[in-house]
């Protein structure tokens, strides 16, 4: 069984067919997908536990669609809107028990958006809400193209912030080099990889996967976005993580069973999942 780590499941790209989306990634192999409660912004970001409890309510679920968890965060690029309600908003949702994690939350310097300082106080808000629920975070980084500045502020603030609750939590899509991945894993943190691993330009990113222990990966789609190799430049979904873990699987050498066996055990564990994932 493979779990997709990352998908956006409220998107509208799903309206129109979103139950045989997740009857084909059962078919696909995949037991659980956590759905990310960010929506287009704090007003939407309840969607995802929304999705996540109609699907998980069905009685012919059992036969064919994959479990639902849910995450509520706010967007590194919606910050601006982290008044207190949104926040008193995120806490609430963060008390229910199908939202399992913070996210995504983070930084984000590669879109022209939120201030950067506006960003990061956002993120320290998050963290403390979080922190407080006892929820992993999943975090976002993205910096300009060969900068390294997002990630800078990033560890600086998981050092001062997040280090001490020991809740760890996920590197979502991860793009960074092996410094970053190092620093992310002493943190306590799982690197998830998502479709872009398959891309020719993603050597670099897959080498960074080599060097990786099974005890540390996770895949997700981030679907509907980075459709891998071969269904790119479509609408991702979560039946494609398949096709992630098997290119994760020739880059780290090892079979593509070891990486669904690995990511599941990875993925209850950090959430503290006890029973069997699918229905």
């Amino acid at each position: 069984m493979l779990i997709d780590s990352h998908a956006h499941l409220d998107s509208e790209r799903y309206a129109e067919d979103r139950e045989p989306m997740l009857r084909r990634a059962w078919d696909a192999g995949v037991g659980a997908v956590l759905a990310i409660g960010i929506g287009e912004g704090p007003a939407q970001m309840h969607q995802a536990l929304e999705i996540c409890r109609d699907f998980n309510a069905k009685p012919e679920s059992g036969a064919g669609i994959p479990r639902l968890y849910a995450s509520a965060g706010i967007y590194p690029h919606n910050t601006p809107e982290a008044d207190e309600a949104a926040l008193n908003k995120l806490d609430s949702l963060l008390q229910e028990p199908e939202v399992i994690a913070c996210g995504e939350i983070g930084l984000d310097y590669y879109h022209e958006g939120a201030a950067h300082d506006v960003q990061r106080q956002g993120l320290i808000t998050q963290l403390e809400i979080a922190a407080a629920r006892k929820r992993p975070i999943l975090i976002h980084c993205r910096p300009k193209d060969g900068a390294t500045d997002a990630w800078e502020d990033l560890f600086v603030i998981l050092e001062e912030h997040w280090r001490k609750t020991g809740l760890g939590g996920v590197m979502h899509c991860f793009g960074g080099g092996w410094e970053q991945a190092q620093k992310s894993l002493d943190l306590g943190f799982l690197i998830s990889f998502a479709g872009n691993l398959s891309y020719p330009k993603a050597q670099p990113l897959r080498d960074v996967a080599a060097l990786l222990s099974l005890e540390g990966i996770l895949v997700e789609t981030d679907a509907p976005w980075l459709a891998p190799v071969p269904n790119r430049g479509k609408r991702n979904e979560p039946a494609f993580v398949a096709q992630t873990a098997e290119v994760l699987a020739g880059a780290m050498g090892v079979s593509r069973e070891e990486i669904a066996a690995a990511t599941t055990k990875n993925f209850s564990r950090l959430f503290h999942i006890q029973s069997g994932m699918g229905n």
